[in-house]
C-alpha cells in the first residue's frame, strides 16, 4: 500500500467518487480475488475485525447507519466504512444503502483515501455470498432461488452465476416492478433467462442454492424450512429475520462470516432469534468462512449435507475491495487528489 502523498508538511489523499468507481470497472474475477484474499487473511488471524456498531437517528423503522471497522495486515491498511440503511429510499429515487469508506495507514494514522463505497457494499456482499457457495454448495448446483432485488442482490446473482453457470435462476421480491426490473437487468447482463416468481415458495422450493436478501420491516417467517431440499445451501442475510426457527434443525453445518458480529446480545440479523434462543451457538457453529477459505476447516464434505451460511458483512472485505480499487485507480490515473493537511 502506498502512503498518502506528503509534500513538505502537506498530506494528500485520494478521493474516488461514484463515477470513478464505475470507470474502474472491476471484473468479476478481480472482485472475487480481493474478497477471497481478505477472507483467507481473516482465517489466518491476520486481520482485526471490530463488531459493527449502529446509529439510529430516530427509529429503526425509518433507517439507521452501520459503522464497520477493520485492519488487514497483508495489505497494510486499516479502514472505517459508514453505510446508511433506509428501506423506503426507493420512494425518493435513492438507493436504500449509501456508503463512504475511509482508508488509513495503520502505522501513523494518515488518511489514504475516501471512496464512495455504495458499489463496494453491493460487490463485496455478492462476493461473500458467491465465495460461501464456492466452498459450501454442491459443485453441481444448477438452480438458484433468490429472494430480494436490492443492490446487493444483483451482485449475489451475477457472481454466483460466474462460478456455477446456473441452468435456472429464479427471483422474487415484494414489489412486482422491482423484481421485474431486476430480472430484466440480470437477463441482459448474464445472457440467459431469469424467472420471476409470484411468491416465496415457487422461488425457493427445490433450489440447490437459496439466498434470502429480503427487506422486511420487522421479523416474519416468510421462508419455510419445509421448502429446503436436502443437500441445499441456504444463505440468509436480511437485516430482519425472514426464516423459521426450525431452519437450523435441518442443517449438517452452520457457517458464519464472523462470530463476533453474530453472537448473542447484538441487534438485527437473519438468525438473531436463533442465536438468542441458543439454536446457533459457539459450540454447534462449524466454522467462520475465513477458516474454510484458509484451509483450516473443511467446507462441504459430501453432497448430502444441508448447509447454512449467515453473513452479516465484514469490514475487511470492504477494505480489501477499496484497496483493490485504490491500486487500480492509481495505475489508471483515475480519481482526485485532495489536500488533507
Amino acid at each position: 500500500m502506498q502512503t498518502a502523498q506528503a509534500k513538505g508538511h502537506e498530506i494528500h489523499l485520494t478521493y474516488l467518487n461514484g463515477p470513478d468507481v464505475a470507470e474502474l470497472a472491476l471484473t468479476d474475477a478481480e472482485i472475487l480475488a480481493a474478497v477471497e484474499a481478505a477472507l483467507a487473511a481473516q482465517g489466518r488471524r491476520e486481520t482485526v475485525i471490530e463488531p459493527r456498531v449502529h446509529l439510529v437517528p430516530e427509529s429503526s423503522d425509518k433507517g439507521h447507519f452501520n459503522v464497520l471497522r477493520g485492519y488487514i495486515k497483508p495489505l497494510h491498511v486499516a479502514g472505517v466504512k459508514v453505510v446508511s440503511d433506509y428501506v423506503d429510499n426507493y420512494k425518493q429515487g435513492l438507493p436504500s444503502e449509501m456508503a463512504l469508506l475511509n482508508l488509513f495507514d495503520p502505522d501513523n494514522g494518515t488518511p489514504l483515501a475516501v471512496i464512495d463505497a455504495t458499489a463496494i457494499t453491493d460487490m463485496r456482499t455478492g462476493a461473500v455470498t458467491a465465495l460461501g457457495a464456492k466452498h459450501l454448495a454442491r459443485k453441481d448446483s444448477k438452480v438458484l432461488g433468490h429472494i430480494g432485488a436490492r443492490g446487493t442482490s444483483y451482485w449475489n446473482v451475477r457472481l454466483l452465476d460466474s462460478l456455477f453457470d446456473f441452468d435456472e435462476i429464479r427471483v422474487h421480491s415484494r414489489r412486482p416492478e422491482s423484481r421485474d426490473a431486476f430480472a430484466a437487468r440480470l437477463t441482459r447482463d448474464l445472457g440467459k433467462p431469469v424467472i420471476v416468481t409470484e411468491d416465496w415458495e415457487s422461488c425457493v422450493r427445490g433450489a440447490d442454492i437459496v439466498v434470502e436478501a429480503s427487506r422486511l420491516p420487522q421479523p416474519e417467517p416468510m421462508l419455510r424450512t419445509a421448502w429446503i431440499r436436502p443437500g441445499a445451501l441456504v444463505i440468509p442475510y436480511g437485516t430482519m429475520s425472514a426464516v423459521e426457527l426450525s431452519l437450523t434443525d435441518i442443517m449438517a453445518k452452520m457457517v458464519v462470516d464472523d462470530w463476533g458480529q453474530c453472537r448473542k446480545g447484538l441487534p438485527f440479523g437473519a438468525l438473531r432469534q436463533h442465536v438468542d434462543s441458543g439454536r446457533l451457538n459457539e459450540e454447534n457453529l462449524h466454522a467462520e468462512l475465513g477458516q474454510i477459505v484458509a484451509g483450516m476447516k473443511p467446507g462441504r464434505e459430501n453432497d448430502e449435507e444441508t448447509i447454512l451460511f449467515w453473513h452479516r458483512g465484514l469490514s475487511t472485505t470492504d477494505i480489501a475491495l477499496g484497496h483493490a480499487m485504490l491500486e487500480k485507480a492509481r495505475a489508471l490515473g483515475i480519481g482526485q487528489s485532495l489536500r488533507f493537511a
